[in-house]
């Protein structure tokens, strides 16, 4: 098979098409910062405590009757409990008050029978609100949390096999279309159970667009703009979204038409069908030589460069009857051994990331300008990994990136609690770290894959993700035992995963491959010495050579 990137240099780095491409496919990552991270509101608890109904209490004992508990040193009002409706109402009718003839402590207490009473002052409505998600049922709003992680994890499988098989283009706006449908049905839920199940179909198509307009980006895109669109452009859009998320909510306080505005804004991407090309790498991979051509000499137009008579050699065509999944994958030792370790990669990053995003959501103030602020925190790292892949190694640049992040985690427990700003301010370095690793190995792991197995080497990588992100509720859990271990954890994992990435192959200034034996010419160095073909007079030996520094 010859090489893409050779046949089609004619067309340079950069050019109208070039950029054209670029934003338009940008503009589909803002939905992503949309419909990932709702929940922060949509799953909000509000200040409550239990309901009293209407009946014959004084205003004294109307006051009284939520106990009041000890929560972090804060003397505040219980949320799942009430003193005995039964019992006031007695003490009332009789003129007993609260504190002076009656000690409080000496009630009983029940449960909140008559639902909760929650404040309007933040939210006029959401799930929680409207199906009492708290007390008893709060474990529900991190279920259905984890809902769109598992619909990721799905999504992650079912996307590189719909992808490689129908085609980047069309797997993209199916997934937008179905995402589409499956926010507004969901803004519908009339039960707890619905909205989960249809939480999941949103995760699914949700990654599922994302992998594949990565991908076909990545395969559009001339080696130089590839950088700036899977760093700069795909994740700063995606935090464009993220930014936007926040100020939407601001104005739209009741959930249902929060989802239902929020499903209808990828109504825009309609006529991008007709702007953003097929994947001409991929159609040669399918054999189809024809329709990649007439792509490729549109883009020379736009571009205003000539293009040869003919682009595509014979031998560039792979046959159309050759269909790669994950088994191929597994059958390699060397592509095996690579997946493996980027496996661990993108879960230890998501462990971190997701882990130290939803520690932060415990911080206090307006949740409206803390998420903006959190998004915008950002921009930076992705700012400054896009310079940093221009011209530093990969594999270096991952290996700092995961030692910032998880490096400074451990130092957390040493942090007076005086100094709570000095952890506070280390967390977040922890956060920018991940950030920028999370920028990087999106394009680190796009590169080592050839093209018959990009889609479905992203789709596992992005699977083990999802198991981080599933993971990473759970780590933070452990701070309920003992509030450091989450940061052992973390910093443990991404530190272990930092050595990891050592034995990955460099991909800095390489072509993409496009076969399974070109990517099998990136070594590992795990991967044991390289049998190689002796060339001698024309003619060939089968002697082995070893590639070690005695016989170089």
């Amino acid at each position: 098979m010859g090489d893409y990137d050779e046949e089609t240099a004619f067309l340079g780095q950069t050019g109208p098409y070039f950029w054209t491409t670029f934003f338009l496919l940008n503009t589909v990552f803002v939905s992503t910062g949309f419909n990932g991270l709702y929940m922060v509101f949509v799953g909000a608890v509000p200040e409550h405590h239990c309901l009293i109904p209407d009946s014959n209490l004084t205003e004294d004992w109307r006051n009284a009757i939520i106990p009041i508990t000890r929560v972090n040193g804060e003397e505040v009002q219980s949320k799942c409990s009430r003193y005995r409706l039964d019992v006031v109402r007695n003490l009332s009718a009789a003129g007993y008050v609260p504190g002076r003839d009656v000690n409080l402590t000496s009630l009983e207490q029940e449960r909140c029978l008559d639902g909760w009473n929650y404040s309007k002052e933040i939210y006029q409505s959401n799930i929680v609100t409207e199906w009492d998600l708290v007390c008893d049922n709060q474990w529900k709003v991190p279920f259905a949390s984890s809902t769109l992680f598992v619909g990721y994890l799905f999504g992650s499988l079912i996307s590189g096999q719909f992808s490689d098989r129908f085609g980047r283009k069309k797997a993209v706006f199916f997934s937008l279309a179905a995402q589409c449908v499956s926010v507004l049905l969901q803004s519908f839920s009339q039960s707890w159970k619905m909205f989960c199940i249809m939480y999941l179909f949103v995760g699914a198509s949700q990654i599922s667009m994302y992998i594949s307009a990565f991908v076909l980006g990545t395969e559009l895109l001339s080696k130089t703009m590839r950088v700036i669109f899977a760093t700069l452009g795909a994740f700063l859009y995606y935090c464009i979204g993220y930014m936007t998320l926040p100020w939407i909510a601001y104005f739209i306080r009741e959930w249902r038409t929060f989802l239902a505005v929020l499903s209808m804004t990828s109504v825009v991407y309609i006529p991008l069908w007709w702007f953003i090309p097929e994947s001409p790498r991929w159609l040669v991979t399918q054999g189809r030589v024809e329709e990649a051509e007439i792509i490729v000499r549109h883009a020379a137009r736009k571009n205003k460069v000539n293009a040869p008579p003919v682009i595509f050699t014979g031998s560039l065509a792979i046959s159309p009857n050759r269909k790669y999944t994950m088994v191929d994958i597994m059958k390699s030792n060397n592509i095996r051994c690579i997946t493996l370790m980027c496996l661990l990669l993108w879960m230890a990053i998501n462990i971190g990331y997701f882990g130290l995003s939803l520690n932060t959501s415990n911080l206090s103030g307006n949740p409206f300008m803390n998420c903006f602020l959190s998004a915008i925190s950002e921009a930076p790292a992705y700012i400054i990994s896009t310079w940093l892949l221009k011209k530093c190694p990969r594999r270096v640049l991952l290996s700092v990136f995961l030692i910032i992040g998880g490096g400074v985690l451990p130092l957390i427990q040493f942090i007076p609690k005086t100094l709570h700003y000095l952890a506070l301010a280390l967390e977040m370095t922890g956060k920018f770290g991940f950030t920028m690793a999370f920028g990087v190995v999106y394009v680190y792991t796009a590169e080592i894959y050839p093209t018959v197995l990009r889609n479905v080497g992203m789709g596992m990588c992005s699977s083990a993700a999802r198991i981080g992100s599933i993971t990473a509720p759970y780590v933070i859990y452990l701070g309920t035992y003992n509030k450091v271990l989450p940061y052992i954890v973390m910093g443990s994992i991404t530190l272990a995963s930092s050595v990891v990435n050592y034995f990955l192959p460099e991909t800095l200034n390489r072509d993409l491959p496009e076969t399974v034996e070109q990517m099998q010419e990136c070594q590992p160095f795990c991967s044991g010495p390289k049998r190689r073909k002796l060339i001698i007079n024309g003619g060939r030996s089968d002697t082995p050579l070893q590639e070690n520094k005695s016989e170089i």
